[in-house]
């Protein structure tokens, strides 16, 4: 006899734009499983994001089957994998959307704080992006030398920091500000630009050069 489970609704039709589909559908049509499974699944994990950040969970999960639950780890791995890839050296730093899209879809999910500096050539090439502190950076002493120790070694132009907030709201702090405004004042005397101070998070980004709080 089938359990209520399996007579909860099933994957959409096949023609349907996967643009249109949520993401219990999308991941239902991945796991080849009923749709119900998957939003019960999200529901459990608080969402795509919490799901993403749990990958190691899902074959422990009742909602789906071994095989079900290998698709979804191997498609939130290739996730992991772009979206690392799509941060790596050799693009152009245009703008603070530059930063913040490719920087929020790189370090979004990440579960703990982590503060990047990225390396620019003279020509706003990144060329090397440096993790300098992880964990909870919320008061911490984060020291100018180390953030400029690679920029100076690497003789960068200009360098970007970048850094995360994992509770989803990308507002600068109190100590953000003060940060960037003494990063700022070490980047005019070591002749390094900090060309901006990104703040990113799964709601999204802040440019804090942009904002102009600080410089």
């Amino acid at each position: 006899m089938a359990s209520a489970l399996d007579r909860l609704p099933r994957a959409p039709a096949r023609d349907a734009p996967a643009g249109q589909l949520t993401d219990a559908e999308l991941l239902a049509r991945l796991c080849r499983a009923p749709v119900g499974r998957l939003e019960l699944l999200l529901d459990d994990h608080g969402g795509l994001r919490g799901l993403a950040a749990e990958p190691g969970a899902l074959p422990e999960t009742p909602h789906l089957g071994a095989a079900q639950a290998e698709r979804l780890v191997c498609m939130l791995e290739l996730s992991r994998r772009l979206l690392q890839r799509s941060a790596a050296p050799g693009w152009r730093v245009r703008s603070p959307v530059d930063v913040g899209e490719r920087m929020r879809s790189a370090m979004s999910l990440l579960e703990r704080e982590e503060l990047r500096v990225l390396l620019l050539s003279s020509k706003n090439v990144v060329t090397a992006v440096r993790t300098v502190y992880g964990g909870n950076l919320a008061g911490a002493p984060v020291r100018v030398g180390e953030v400029f120790r690679d920029a100076v070694r690497c003789q960068a132009a200009a360098i970007v920091v970048v850094h995360n907030h994992p509770s989803g709201d990308p507002s600068p702090s109190a100590d953000d500000l003060r940060i960037t405004a003494e990063l700022a004042e070490a980047g005019r005397l070591l002749d390094i630009e900090l060309l901006d101070h990104v703040v990113v998070a799964a709601d999204g980004w802040v440019s804090l050069r942009q904002s102009a709080t600080t410089w």
